[in-house]
């Protein structure tokens, strides 16, 4: 093994989070290392190639707040961008800020471990570092998570997920079957329709999706962007989601039927699901009478749209609208080509993958070239439980998470000190990019108080903290119909594992409010050495599930 490089910081991982963490602790003055198993930046987006992969961001948020410059100059010619586009963004702000001299790539981390007063890392590659602060940046969607079906080693075809997408893979004229129809799902499928001899879908739970609203962008579109970017950003910070979009107060079952649909039909024409989902009504999410109005409109436009009515009732779901809300590129138009079939799982499960294909339980054989898990991943917690992470006392993040994944406002564990985690556990239920850019300025402050207040510079969660963290976020999702369905939100889209509150509820506005009394209350959550009791004066967030700051963007 090669003798250990020393770095005051070294970041785990090169997408979103990494590259902001790096380019923050760099100009901190600290001298940092970032690493990363690929072949170069951009995390989830250099691995998910799969064609129609796209963010359901609007372009003007799917970045970077802090480089207003970037932010006005930067080209965009869609109102959402695909995979391409941002990974090529990411490897711009990169080269822009010079990024690249502090990255190392082709470098997995394999362990971590907490000695006395810095962190051991080593590397699958051998190489090995001594850190003052250990900042993850693994990502909440990096680890596959591949279905168990008897079988699967045996197929003679082209076996591949969405999340390791092959380069050389050709579709075209092929047999393809595919497993999965969230947001990977709806958008791979059709993006491949056109050009595949035949597509099999095998749906357990029929989703709903809405249309994106993907279209070309004007110039006049985009000097508006750039003349209210300001405002823009203020306006995210203040919402609950993130996402650019209107958060509507009204109750949905406060009017008629007629504006009911009549708001339902407008987010619709406008596109986004979460415009759909947050912009018509603000109780979609919480109260079940107005949230199945949203399900019975949705299902009446897959009747309108699907014209085999045997293929229109096995794409309508059954249950609430109440997984991470979708949007489409033409998902349902699909299924009126007559190279596309959908199959009911609960009806007909699989009974095991053959050589030819795929075999139901009635005996029927669906004879593929291809099958494509779009299955999601183990979210939040699988990209840690894949590398042993040993903390204070030689406890592992393996043992400290053995019931659940816990993080004190979603980016520090007790008993692990200056270990950080991005996109942690009970982090905000909000856009991405903010989240990501909230949480390490916390981080960063966090870091810069340790180094304010001598040596040796350790900062610990309490335990208490920690406890009380996981406490609010569980209440916060007392009122949410989210945990009616299976996902990964609250972990059930993994066999086996039980449901859990991963996320904070509360809103992005609120995570800020409580960020910003964190800081200014010289961390109250955190000790300094082993941690010892908990802060009686700590000011933990409300518990209101909804905040009451609603703000709408363009």
């Amino acid at each position: 093994m090669a003798n250990p490089t020393h770095v005051d910081a070294l970041v785990v991982g090169a997408g979103f989070a990494g590259i902001y963490a790096t380019y923050r602790l760099a100009r901190m003055g600290l001298t940092v290392q970032c690493i990363d198993l690929a072949s170069d930046v951009g995390g989830t987006w250099y691995h998910s190639r799969y064609p129609g992969a796209m963010s359901d961001t609007e372009s003007y948020l799917y970045r970077y707040s802090w480089d207003k410059e970037d932010l006005q100059t930067y080209p965009w010619t869609h109102h959402y961008l695909c995979q391409p586009e941002i990974l090529e963004y990411l490897r711009h702000i990169v080269k822009k800020h010079d990024l690249r001299r502090y990255m190392r790539f082709n470098t997995e981390m394999a362990a971590a471990a907490w000695e006395d007063d810095h962190w051991r890392v080593t590397c699958v590659t051998g190489q090995a570092y001594i850190a003052r602060y250990l900042v993850n940046a693994m990502g909440i969607l990096a680890k596959a998570n591949y279905p168990n079906i008897v079988g699967v080693s045996s197929f003679a075809g082209r076996l591949v997920h969405t999340a390791k997408w092959p380069d050389d893979l050709d579709l075209r004229g092929k047999k393809v079957g595919i497993i999965g129809n969230g947001s990977t799902g709806t958008q791979v499928m059709t993006a491949i329709a056109p050009l595949v001899g035949y597509l099999k879908s095998f749906q357990r739970h029929p989703q709903y999706s809405v249309p994106s609203g993907q279209k070309p962008v004007s110039e006049e579109y985009r000097q508006s962007v750039n003349r209210s970017y300001d405002q823009i950003w203020d306006n995210v910070w203040s919402s609950a989601i993130g996402f650019g979009v209107p958060e509507s107060q009204h109750k949905a079952m406060a009017v008629s039927s007629e504006e009911r649909r009549k708001a339902f039909q407008q987010v619709w024409d406008q596109g986004n699901g979460f415009r759909f989902m947050f912009s018509a009504f603000g109780d979609i999410a919480t109260d079940r009478e107005a949230n199945e109005e949203a399900c019975k409109f949705i299902r009446s436009k897959i009747d309108e749209i699907v014209k085999d009515p045997s293929k229109a009732q096995v794409l309508k779901p059954t249950e609430l609208y109440a997984r991470r809300p979708l949007c489409d590129s033409g998902y349902y138009e699909i299924f009126n080509r007559d190279n596309v079939d959908v199959f009911d799982l609960k009806a007909n499960p699989i009974e095991e993958i053959v050589p030819e294909g795929m075999k139901m339980t009635d005996g029927t054989v669906h004879e593929l070239d291809v099958l494509i898990f779009a299955t999601g991943f183990d979210a939040i917690e699988g990209s840690y439980m894949r590398v042993q992470i040993t903390g204070r006392d030689g406890v592992s993040l393996q043992d400290h998470w053995a019931n659940r994944p816990t993080a004190y406002g979603g980016v520090a564990c007790s008993g692990f000190p200056n270990m950080f985690i991005i996109l942690g556990p009970h982090s905000p239920f909000a856009n991405v990019p903010p989240v990501i850019e909230s949480e390490i300025n916390l981080i960063m402050a966090c870091i810069e108080h340790a180094e304010e207040a001598g040596k040796p510079p350790i900062m610990e969660v309490t335990r208490e903290a920690e406890q009380s963290w996981v406490d609010i976020c569980d209440r916060l999702s007392g009122g949410s119909l989210f945990k009616t369905t299976s996902s990964w939100i609250f972990g059930t889209n993994i066999p086996g594992r039980r449901m859990t509150t991963n996320l904070y509820f509360a809103g992005l506005k609120s995570y800020l409010d409580w960020v910003t009394k964190e800081i200014q209350g010289g961390f109250p959550g955190f000790q300094r050495g082993p941690p010892t009791a908990y802060p009686s004066h700590m000011d933990l967030p409300s518990t209101e599930p909804i905040p009451k700051v609603r703000v709408g963007l363009l």
